[in-house]
């Protein structure tokens, strides 16, 4: 059978997103922050798009109203007269004089003082935990070959402080010994803050009451070898394993628990990250308003001299022409996107509030389920539409600040058949472990039968999976003597 090269034609559908449909999909689900730096770059590469101060906004609206404009729309310009200044310059100055007084007089002129910006408007780089080691290896008495496997070490430390390498892996990338490696570790462990460079936990909890001189008491023979007891709170058994009194076991598991687990963690430089919300959510009498958040929001416009260039009788370049037709069709697209994307979060808002009406009286408790599907069909939209317009976004509401993604919940069937959402069952175990006896604390089967009692059908493994999802410990770990409940 012959190769041969042959040519036909097909015709097919395809379904081809256009640029501006592009551009409106990816402006729904921008966070706030996010399309105020938009807006920002499209002001800058646009020269069409401009912004409408509110100064100029009430400028204009009091030049409709009351200002008289001449025929041909020109303001009237006041008739100037011409001002002529004539210096002289007198025959008599003595300029070498002159001159050697004016390069020295900076010397006898007492210093400037300038309006300075607050204080409180200025930033400073926080020290983070590697440059603040880097500082005391340098300040330390040690040769360049400790300087190096310092900097190693330092370098291998995660953000609570701990050392990730192993020595071996640091003598062999340095090319030192093992033995000078230990050594630098003990004096790197002996920096601020106290318990940096440990291995694990243990190591880091004996650096610290070491520091504090208990080395040989019943606080350092608990952290060497009754850790696991320890960490499940049998305070017991280490009492009769070390022959000593409960009391003087819960004395030395306070020691213990004022202790600093992750002593890396104050050098932390992350910066609180404040959240603006886009949309507010108050109570009115009975019934709730929404409110879309516009301050700082920029509003738009169209600039208006090259309106008038292309509607001018003026013959334009065609490059010059096509360009400015391209920037104006740019910009108002640009316009009419934000403007959609308000209209659609205030019209999915609207729809959550009046499936979580619930929610908005009473807290979390009352959260109803509820999923992208319902809101989609409430108001006529697709899913996908929706999912765009809950990420990243924020509502104030009488409950408190919330992402609008936290109002979509699966449903858990209760006794009586009715749907509950999953977030309010979170909120349901949070409280009960909240009012238990320190002392006796509830099992997750014990939760469950509670939860049963509140017309909640969950199983234990259910409960288990939430409680370990909001950070709960389990019982065992919960359990307070009752020397320390209360």
């Amino acid at each position: 059978m012959a190769l041969e090269l042959r040519q036909s034609l097909n015709l097919t559908q395809q379904l081809i997103m256009t640029p501006q449909l592009q551009q409106a999909i990816k402006l729904l689900q921008l966070s706030r922050l996010e399309l105020l730096d938009t807006i920002q770059q499209e002001l800058e590469v646009n020269p069409l798009l401009e912004e409408q101060l509110s100064s100029e906004s009430d400028e204009d609206s009091r030049d409709e109203e009351g200002q008289d404009h001449s025929d041909d729309g020109a303001p009237e310009v006041p008739d100037f007269k011409e001002v002529k200044v004539e210096e002289n310059v007198r025959d008599d100055v003595d300029w070498e004089n002159y001159l050697t007084e004016y390069n020295t007089a900076w010397a006898e002129v007492p210093h400037e003082v300038r309006d300075l910006p607050p204080l409180e408007n200025l930033t400073s780089t926080k020290t983070n935990l590697s440059s603040h080691l880097t500082w005391q290896l340098s300040m330390s008495r040690v040769d360049e070959i400790g300087r190096e496997i310092g900097t190693h070490i330092i370098g291998n430390l995660n953000d609570d402080g701990y050392l990730q390498a192993s020595l071996e892996e640091i003598a062999e990338t340095t090319g030192y010994a093992l033995e000078q490696v230990k050594e630098t570790l003990e004096l790197i462990q002996n920096f601020d803050p106290v318990g940096v460079a440990a291995r694990d936990t243990r190591e880091c909890l004996l650096i610290q009451i070491r520091f504090q001189n208990l080395g040989g008491t019943i606080v350092e023979e608990i952290l060497t070898n009754h850790m696991g007891n320890l960490e499940d709170r049998k305070y017991d058994r280490i009492a009769k394993a070390l022959s000593v009194s409960f009391q003087e076991v819960l004395s030395a598991v306070s020691v213990i628990q004022a202790l600093e687990p992750k002593p890396g963690r104050i050098f932390n430089d992350e910066e609180t990250v404040y959240v603006s919300p886009d949309i507010y959510v108050f109570k009115v009498s009975d019934d709730y308003e929404i409110a879309l958040n516009e301050d700082g929001l920029p509003k738009l416009r169209v600039n208006t001299y090259y309106k008038d260039v292309l509607s001018s009788k003026d013959t334009l370049p065609d490059n010059a022409k096509a360009y400015i037709q391209d920037k104006l069709k740019s910009a108002a697209w640009l316009i009419r996107s934000i403007h959609q994307r308000q209209r659609t979060i205030y019209r999915v808002t609207e729809s959550i509030v009046r499936f979580q009406r619930d929610f908005l009286e009473n807290g979390i408790t009352h959260l109803r389920p509820l999923v992208l599907r319902d809101v989609a069909e409430d108001i006529q939209m697709h899913e996908s539409t929706i999912s765009r317009v809950t990420t990243n976004k924020f509502a104030y509401t009488p409950q408190g600040l919330f992402e609008l993604k936290f109002f979509f919940n699966s449903a858990i069937n209760s006794i009586e058949g009715d749907a509950v959402a999953s977030e309010s069952v979170k909120e349901h175990i949070r409280n009960i472990v909240k009012r238990e006896d320190a002392a006796k604390p509830y099992s997750d089967q014990e939760i469950s039968n509670i939860l049963k009692k509140l017309n909640i059908r969950v199983a234990r493994r259910t409960v288990a999976k939430y409680r370990e999802s909001m950070g709960i410990l389990p019982s065992r770990k919960r359990r307070q003597p009752y020397g320390q409940a209360g």
